[in-house]
This record gives C-alpha cells, structure tokens and sequence, in this order.
C-alpha cells in the first residue's frame, strides 16, 4: 500500500496503463464504493521525539474504496487532494487481493516503485553527503 501512496501520480499511471495493455485490457472493472473524498487529518507531534504529544496541523488527504466486478474490495488513502491517484491506489489495491493478478501487479507495478523509490534515496543520501561537514575541537592545554 505505501508504494502506491507514496509513488507519483504520473508514474503510478504509466505503470498501471502498462499492466492493462500486457494484459490485453482484461483487467477487471473497479467500480466506486466510497469517494475518492477529499478531507483533513490532524498531525500530532512530540517534542523531542519523546515529550507530550501535541496537535502539530492538518495535512489533505484523499480516500477511495473500489469494488472491483470480481468481488474484491481496495482501499486506498494518499497524501494531497489527487482523486484519480486516490481511485487508482485503491483499483491496485483490490487487484493485489485477485488470486490471478497479484503477481502480475507484485513484479511489474509494486517491484519498479520500490527500486525507483530505493534509487531516489540513495541518490538523496548521496547528494546529502556531498555537503556533510565534519566539525572537530582541538583541546587546549591547561592555562
């Protein structure tokens, strides 16, 4: 779920229409349950990681619940105000479910979002690096 979610739309749409056109478009209907709805949650922090939790803001999200014509139910919650990604997370989501097409959705949509999520870390650690600067105390004798 979190590689849906966190994917870019465009990307979550390249790949999904890739699944559908190797599949010879058989990929089965997903019709709407719920939304996508567009709403509010709270973010709650702590200070230092450890103190008493507080209300930090709210951030917009979008929901989609999808039935697909097979039975099966998908849910999906994203970060931001993209319904169609929302739809779209949730349609993968019933398709992993189907006993016939979670491989297809495991190794040509999930697999690709979490290389190229693992790359764009790496290539974030990297750039990170570059710019680390390691400061030293030199200790001075006794005066």
């Amino acid at each position: 779920m979190s590689a849906f979610a966190l994917a870019p739309a465009p990307r979550l749409r390249s790949l999904f229409a890739a699944l559908a056109k190797d599949a010879g478009h058989d990929v089965p209907e997903a019709m709407p349950v719920r939304g996508p709805e567009i709403g509010l949650v709270m973010l709650r922090g702590r200070a230092g990681g450890g103190g008493a939790p507080f209300n930090l803001g709210e951030a917009s999200v979008c929901r989609a619940t999808v039935r697909l014509c097979t039975g099966e139910v998908g849910h999906a919650m994203i970060l931001g105000r993209d319904p169609e990604k929302a739809r779209l997370a949730a349609h993968l989501d019933a398709l992993c479910q189907h006993a016939d097409w979670h491989e297809r959705v495991e190794s040509q949509i999930v697999a690709p979002l979490l290389l190229a999520d693992a790359e764009d870390a790496a290539e974030l650690a990297s750039e990170t690096e570059a710019t680390r600067v390691d400061f030293f105390t030199v200790a001075r004798g006794e005066d």
